[in-house]
């Protein structure tokens, strides 16, 4: 399976100065595949981050630090709590700047796959919100390569990939102004 057939294009909305990003992804995968691969530590760092320590609990502590540096050329640190935990359903991280809240709901399997919404609310302008939709969708990109067995080495990361989403996302958001 293509990135492309399982990933739709993020959407996002702001509320009150909070930016709030979804994702849903189809992926033809078991369930606890897929939950491994949000809620583990070992499957987190084949597509997104080393979590240590990653005690999977309610109330647990998480810190997630990227595996690849940002457009900016750093390596970021996002330490928090686990604040939803139901097991092969809900996982929920509450992060530091600029993560904030990311949510991983499974939903029960539909026919031969398994659809993951993610949501991920944070404060920022609209620069970050820009940054952040295209940094989810190449995230979600190295997860559906790590689900059929390609994990990324994100040590030799590159921006190329970034940079054309962040265009996208940005050729939509000029789309959807008002003139």
């Amino acid at each position: 399976m293509s990135p492309t057939d399982a990933i739709e294009r993020g959407t996002s909305e702001t509320r009150d100065g909070t930016h709030v990003l979804r994702f849903t992804l189809r992926l033809p995968h078991p369930v606890p595949r897929v939950w491994a691969a949000v809620a583990g530590s070992e499957g987190l760092r084949s597509w997104l981050a080393v979590a240590e320590p990653f005690e999977p609990r309610i109330g647990g502590a998480v810190t997630l630090r990227r595996l690849s540096t940002g457009l900016e050329g750093a390596v970021a640190d996002a330490s928090g709590t686990v604040t939803a935990w139901d097991v092969e359903r809900v996982a929920e991280y509450t992060v530091g700047v600029p993560h904030d809240r990311i949510r991983f709901h499974l939903e029960p399997p539909r026919g031969d796959h398994v659809v993951l919404r993610f949501t991920h609310e944070f404060r920022g302008d609209d620069a970050l919100r820009l940054d952040r939709l295209a940094a989810w969708h190449e995230h979600f990109e190295h997860l559906v390569a790590a689900l059929e067995g390609h994990p990324v080495d994100l040590s030799r990361w590159t921006p190329a990939r970034r940079r054309e989403l962040h265009a996208l996302y940005e050729a939509v958001a000029r789309a959807a102004a008002p003139s």
